[in-house]
């Protein structure tokens, strides 16, 4: 979550919020609600504990300045430096701690927490809420879905809880938190569901439940109940201008953390599942330039040549609807879908090219090796080259042929190996909206390849005399990445 799109977006825990009112509503409805949570957080509080992470963090050397040389203020500075080493120490450390909350899912030892509750830490503590204490391990941690799992070794069985169905959550059901908010210790809160399926952009699998039960600064980790005393969510994140909770609370559901969970405790690292293919949301423009109807899927704006699609017969410009069964209704939906199937199975994907379906059998690699191999390729550097020649001014944008000119000026990787260069967009123009920019290259227009300037022109010309109202193009930027833009031809 950005500043610029949330104010100010705190990572925290769980409060209790006011009651209901139930105003107009027929008694059908009104009975629903408990007349008191007493007896369901009796049941559940044992199992919620504080997490203590302990980080050492070494001080910085204080260096001498550079003086000129005879300066008088040498002997200063040296005296200076002389009694703090003797009073601080060479090299000194202190420890940093943070409070954050957790639950225990396995009466054995096993308790989950956020990710960034115990990231950086050297030493981590279990509290419980008798008092004891238990140093824990990780067992291990995924800063994507922001959960950890750790493990403590207790004398006796533990107090746990397990997961509920988070998919049956809907909006107005009840729920309770349990946290240590502000390091004030176990706290109950309650609050209904407020919404579903948010997506606050502070990760790639985003599908947050929407509470207003308080959840403020310590409380990060701890647990949302449904009334059957299920987790049904991981309280994560707040919207706040001013630290405190104002009643817009963020659990990670369940059924997102669950699989996670699941391989950090078998594997001890995450194994998603991989397509191999970069996608993007197909809007309105692009829906009709697609001749698609309405908006839906996601477009593949490229396949990488070594992931696990490169086979498939996959192609830029396909639209995924259905991937294993289960609809695609945006590009969102996509990643997570597929991070949540096996690695290594053979899955159908259905596409809509050219106006119709097709199905693609691919089976699945693993995001994490996918990950690895970007990782290890270094980015090309290129001596400073001379300037391009401009040949056309189309779309509001000044194009010119992809020689090596322009792909040393703009560093353009070698695995872009056609297409034609912008070298200049008119800020005013629909171009500088869809933020195409200088060393973008033009790759297709109307779905036909385009290898000069002249090309381009010819198929903006040949659209408009169609009565169309936008051209898609297939657009790389300097790195290789594509994306498909609707531009207008108005």
């Amino acid at each position: 979550m950005t500043p610029k799109k949330a104010g100010r977006a705190m990572l925290a825990g769980v409060v209790l919020s006011a009651g209901l009112v139930l105003g107009g509503l027929s008694p059908a409805f009104a009975h629903a609600a408990p007349d008191s949570f007493a007896d369901l957080a009796e049941k559940v509080t044992p199992a919620v504990v504080n997490i203590s992470a302990t980080q050492v963090v070494e001080d910085k050397k204080i260096e001498m300045p550079k003086l000129p040389p005879g300066s008088q203020l040498d002997d200063m500075f040296e005296e200076f430096l002389k009694r703090h080493r003797q009073q601080n120490g060479e090299g000194r450390s202190h420890r940093s701690s943070s409070l954050g909350s957790g639950f225990v899912i396995d009466a054995s030892g096993i308790v989950v927490t956020n990710n960034h509750v115990i990231d950086g830490a050297n030493e981590i503590e279990v509290i419980f809420t008798d008092g004891s204490k238990l140093k824990a391990e990780v067992i291990g941690k995924d800063a994507k879905v922001d959960v950890a799992v750790l493990r403590v070794k207790p004398p006796k069985p533990l107090a746990a809880v397990k997961f509920g169905d988070s998919d049956k959550a809907r909006v107005g059901d009840w729920v309770l938190a349990v946290g240590n908010p502000f390091a004030l210790g176990g706290t109950v809160t309650a609050g209904i569901i407020s919404a579903t399926r948010r997506n606050i952009e502070s990760g790639p699998y985003d599908n947050y439940i929407q509470t207003d039960a308080a959840i403020n600064k310590g409380n990060s980790g701890g647990p949302l109940f449904d009334l059957d005393g299920e987790v049904i969510g991981i309280n994560t994140a707040i919207l706040s201008p001013s630290g405190g909770s104002i009643g817009i609370g963020f659990a990670t559901p369940s059924n997102t953390a669950g699989p996670v969970i699941e391989q950090l405790i078998k594997f001890g690292e995450t194994r998603r599942g991989w397509l191999g293919v970069r996608i993007q949301n197909v809007d309105d423009s692009i829906a009709e330039s697609l001749g698609i109807g309405k908006a839906r899927g996601a477009l593949v704006s490229g396949v990488d040549e070594k992931g696990p699609s490169a086979g498939a017969g996959f192609k830029p410009g396909d639209v995924i609807i259905s991937f294993d069964g289960k609809p695609v209704a945006n590009a969102r939906e996509l990643p997570k879908i597929v991070a949540q199937t096996t690695v290594g199975k053979q899955v159908d994907v259905v596409v809509i090219r050219d106006g119709k379906e097709q199905t693609k059998k691919v089976t699945l690699g693993r995001l994490e090796d996918g990950e690895a191999k970007t990782a290890r390729e270094k980015p090309a550097v290129a001596e400073k080259p001379a300037e391009p020649a401009v040949k056309l001014h189309v779309f509001g944008l000044d194009l010119s042929p992809l020689d090596e000119t322009v792909r040393g000026k703009f560093q353009i990787k070698d695995s872009v190996k056609a297409g034609v260069a912008i070298v200049k967009v008119d800020p005013e123009s629909n171009a500088a909206e869809q933020h195409l920019a200088p060393g973008d290259v033009i790759v297709e227009v109307n779905r036909q390849p385009v290898a000069s300037p002249e090309e381009v022109d010819k198929q903006a010309k040949a659209l408009k005399a169609e009565g169309r109202k936008s051209a898609l193009l297939l657009v790389a930027n300097a790195q290789g990445q594509a994306r498909f833009v609707a531009l207008s031809l108005n």
